[in-house]
């Protein structure tokens, strides 16, 4: 499985039972919740508490952030990262996986998958399936929470592996870089409101909504399947790419899958659509319901 030659981008339920029952989750490999629901819907932290992976810790997304920013999930500085990290009992050797509580199975982990990345971390793998599955598979589940000992985490960003508005803007005249626009198609169209702001998206960029790379059960689909995905969009993994989405969520999910091609060198423009709704001009967001105004 490619998957497992690529740094094991992604581990299987059944890998992660036998390391928890053969006692590895510990020193050397980390689990973390990166759950996250709007609060109206359900209480991550409050479910995790409840029930979660034997040994696991809670990645809280809303803590590990630039909390400075007026965008959502903005990347925290290496210092917040790796400090916030390193509580969590994560060095630079650790194999980290992660996974969160979806009912699609798979929504903020490869988020959290990418934020390592980004950070210089390669050994980190996202739980195919996540903690749906793990539980309708029969696997151990308890509302013990760990207490890892603290470790030295050293974080260095990536560059390569982020964009910023400025490139953003540059790339819409050059073109040096492909861009797929990760949600779902009436948003990216402009033709329905995301998440109260009006939706659109960057000029010549591409949609692939990020669910269809999952299969009905919350998997992810096979790397055959994904690179047909890619084709049919006429979206060349050979060349430069970048994920955008509406705040660096979803579009991590196209990172991983383009990952999973044999392509680890997907960047992610972290301020997506809800930096772009606000500081791009008007001739530069692309709406199909201001089209229809005019």
């Amino acid at each position: 499985m490619a998957a497992q030659v690529l740094g094991k981008a992604l581990v299987s339920s059944k890998w992660l039972a036998e390391a928890v029952k053969a006692g590895r989750v510990g020193a050397g490999l980390r689990v973390l919740d990166a759950s996250w629901y709007p609060p109206q819907e359900r209480n991550a932290r409050q479910e995790f508490k409840e029930s979660h992976i034997p040994g696991a810790s809670f990645f809280d997304i809303e803590e590990c952030r630039d909390k400075s920013s007026p965008y959502d999930f903005m990347l925290p500085s290496e210092a917040g990262f790796a400090d916030y990290v390193g509580q969590l009992g994560i060095g630079n050797d650790t194999h980290v996986v992660v996974y969160d509580g979806d009912k699609l199975g798979t929504f903020y982990a490869p988020r959290a998958w990418w934020m390592f990345r980004v950070f210089g971390h390669r050994q980190v793998s996202v739980l195919n399936g996540g903690f749906k599955n793990w539980v309708k598979e029969g696997h151990p589940v308890t509302a013990e929470v760990s207490q890892p000992t603290p470790a030295v985490f050293k974080a260095k960003l990536d560059k390569s592996l982020l964009k910023t508005f400025e490139e953003m803007m540059e790339n819409v005249g050059s073109k040096r870089f492909q861009v797929v626009d990760s949600r779902p198609e009436g948003r990216f169209r402009g033709t329905e409101l995301d998440q109260g702001l009006e939706s659109g998206h960057i000029p010549g960029a591409v949609n692939i909504p990020f669910q269809s790379f999952l299969t009905e059960t919350g998997h992810e689909k096979s790397v055959e399947e994904i690179q047909q995905m890619f084709h049919d969009k006429k979206v060349d993994l050979s060349k430069p790419l970048t994920i955008t989405c509406r705040k660096g969520v979803t579009a991590c999910h196209i990172a991983l899958a383009a990952y999973l091609c044999g392509k680890p060198d997907v960047s992610i423009y972290d301020g997506s659509w809800s930096e772009w709704f606000h500081r791009a001009p008007p001739e530069y967001k692309v709406s199909e319901m201001k089209r229809n105004k005019a």
